[in-house]
């Protein structure tokens, strides 16, 4: 049996991070989907590609997303209520910064592999160079498999100090001083507005830049240009809660950095 296939793929070059994961929405692979996840670890590595790690989070979201598949049919990738795929695996406790997903019926593990192998959009997912992680469930029903694989570009969980650390040794490399006490920068991180909100003593900063990004080592160009121009001594760095995609929305990967120069 060939089966029914089909694939999807959402990607940002800056968006947003932080989810919490609710232990009792991962799902634990069974014996089948081992074996596609080996399947596809297999076609990769026979293609020179690295393979994927399981990610629990898109694991949950695969799992849930098959079982609505195998019960409102026709498969899609999104049902009537249901978020879109990247709120799902977020809401799932995923990070990253690019996603994708193949969907299909068929009747084994083995079948539905091939089917996205013999597939050119499926493929190309499923052989994306960019991805790392990967999730999959298969939800017997109807005599068959419904069967989602989630793929993914993972994003590392930092925490606030190792992501200020990391963005003032980049702002050092410039010949600006940082300063210890990120206290004033943290508040402008928080803000959602421009306006500088900030409360504290002393000289108020000359440029402040906010900014969320699934990549801290590369600042905004604004930043560049700023500190390149030796116009400012000191600098501080503070990290923050990163915001959703809209409101109420989860966020799916990044980090929310501000610098105020000086």
């Amino acid at each position: 049996m060939k089966g029914c296939v089909d694939g999807r793929r959402v990607g940002w070059a800056a968006v947003v991070v932080l989810v919490v994961v609710s232990c009792a929405g991962l799902h634990a692979q069974d014996a089948r989907e081992t074996s596609l996840v080996e399947l596809a670890n297999q076609a990769r590595q026979e293609a020179g590609l690295q393979p994927l790690v399981w990610d629990s989070g898109l694991g949950a979201a695969a799992h849930a997303h098959a079982v609505r598949m195998s019960t409102e049919g026709p498969i899609a990738h999104r049902y009537g209520g249901e978020p879109d795929l990247p709120e799902r695996a977020a809401s799932a406790g995923a990070h990253f910064s690019l996603i994708e997903e193949n969907i299909a019926v068929a009747d084994t593990a083995f079948h539905v592999h091939q089917s996205w192998m013999k597939s050119p959009p499926h493929h190309e997912n499923l052989m994306n160079p960019k991805i790392d992680r990967i999730g999959v469930a298969l939800v017997p029903a109807k005599g068959v498999l419904y069967a989602v694989a989630d793929y993914a570009a993972g994003v590392e969980s930092m925490s606030f100090g190792q992501v200020e650390e990391s963005v003032a040794k980049v702002v050092a490399r410039s010949g600006v001083h940082v300063l210890a006490d990120g206290a004033r920068a943290r508040q402008y991180c928080a803000q959602e507005d421009s306006s500088d909100k900030t409360t504290g003593t002393g000289v108020k900063p000359r440029f402040l830049m906010r900014w969320q990004s699934a990549n801290i080592t590369t600042l905004p160009a604004a930043l560049v240009e700023a500190l390149a121009s030796k116009k400012y001594a000191d600098a501080t760095v503070g990290a923050c809660e990163p915001q959703g995609n809209g409101p109420g929305k989860p966020v799916f990967s990044g980090y929310r950095v501000a610098v105020l120069l000086y």
